[in-house]
């Protein structure tokens, strides 16, 4: 139908013919249309612009991973702790300690240190991360007397401080 054209409605076969031409039509221009904004077989995305956690509950979350045996998410639900909670980077630390991946875990306690210069137990990390390596040892005793300094009756703190002695004193330093 042109312009100026009209129906005619009394040939019924017609008008249902040139409904479900007109019908077809518009599904193939519902399709292109709907083909240049969605990939094949894809649904609509829900973007979220605000993390509606807070970063100690990403921590929490890391942590009930992390129990799990689910290192690599708890891994990820640290990082996005970490952008605004220093602790993270212990955390962080830790689970790559655990993992042998000492350099990551080395970088960790650092920025933790850097982060939040109070946080004993990142000194106190460092400096067993240095024993177990068996290196930097007088730099291992330096930081675990800084943890000590935050916190002197940590037996945790005790005990790593009596081993990385009796390491120097095996080895003469």
């Amino acid at each position: 139908m042109g312009k100026d054209e009209f129906l005619d409605t009394t040939d019924k076969k017609e008008v249902r013919r040139k409904i479900k031409k007109f019908s077809i039509s518009l599904f193939s221009v519902f399709c292109f249309l709907s083909s240049a904004f969605l990939t094949s077989c894809s649904l609509p995305r829900i973007i979220v612009l605000d993390d509606p956690l807070t970063p100690e509950e990403h921590v929490n979350l890391g942590v009930a991973y992390e129990r799990q045996g689910k290192i690599d998410i708890a891994i990820e639900e640290y990082k996005k702790a970490s952008k605004k909670l220093p602790i993270a980077y212990l955390y962080l630390g830790n689970v790559y300690m655990q993992r042998g991946e000492t350099d990551m875990a080395e970088e960790c306690y650092k920025k933790a240190i850097e982060e939040q210069p109070d946080l004993a137990d990142a000194y106190n990390n460092l400096a067993w991360l240095y024993y177990s390596k068996k290196e930097n040892i007088v730099e291992a005793e330096r930081l675990v007397l800084k943890a000590l300094e935050f916190n002197p009756s940590n037996e945790n703190y005790k005990d790593t401080l009596k081993k990385i002695k009796e390491l120097k004193s095996k080895n003469g330093l």
